[in-house]
């Protein structure tokens, strides 16, 4: 099973996102479905049925020690002609522990992880080889959404061409509530 770990950004959230990219028409542009939109925390390719179990019950562990953080969608840009991304504000600090912490538990249940520092981002759109991703990255420039609290980690499995025009389609296997306390000294999501 092709499994990834993620946060789900809220309806309003997504319908601002949305509702601020406008027009998507855009040659060599494969755009993602709002309504599959989220901030991967760690993906995790194939995972056989015993891996995933150990690894359920270590991100039920990682999900009660971590406070939900309350984030918001801001900005965008590219990675080179490849992806298009939305950016995120508000509690990064807390965010980039949840990822790790994630990522942890997936290493201690012998998945291999990207070694390389988190950075928090939501992708909107895939280009293919040619694609000018730079005029939709400007049209997020400016763009800040409004705050929302990511309640729950989710384990969703990815399965590619199962969607809509080809697109992979996602389905959550599992999911924890966020519900650890602060850290002193950091910012609290004001529930």
């Amino acid at each position: 099973m092709r499994l990834f770990v993620a946060l789900v950004p809220s309806a309003h959230a997504l319908a601002e996102l949305d509702a601020a990219l406008g027009e998507r028409a855009a040659e060599g542009v494969r755009w993602g479905r709002p309504e599959q939109w989220h901030l991967t925390l760690a993906f995790l390719g194939e995972v056989d049925d015993r891996a995933r179990t150990g690894l359920c019950e270590r991100l039920a562990r990682a999900a009660g020690r971590h406070p939900p953080p309350t984030l918001a969608l801001a900005g965008g840009g590219h990675f080179g002609g490849r992806v298009l991304w939305a950016g995120v504000d508000g509690d990064k600090a807390g965010l980039r522990r949840l990822a790790e912490s994630v990522r942890a538990a997936a290493r201690r249940c012998g998945l291999p992880v990207e070694q390389r520092p988190y950075r928090p981002h939501l992708t909107l759109a895939r280009g293919r080889p040619g694609a000018d991703l730079a005029p939709l990255a400007a049209r997020l420039a400016g763009f800040v959404g409004a705050p929302w609290t990511a309640e729950e980690l989710h384990l969703v499995r990815s399965r590619l061409g199962a969607g809509p025009d080809g697109t992979a389609r996602h389905e959550t296997v599992a999911s924890w509530p966020l519900t650890g306390r602060p850290m002193s000294g950091q910012p609290h999501s004001g529930r």
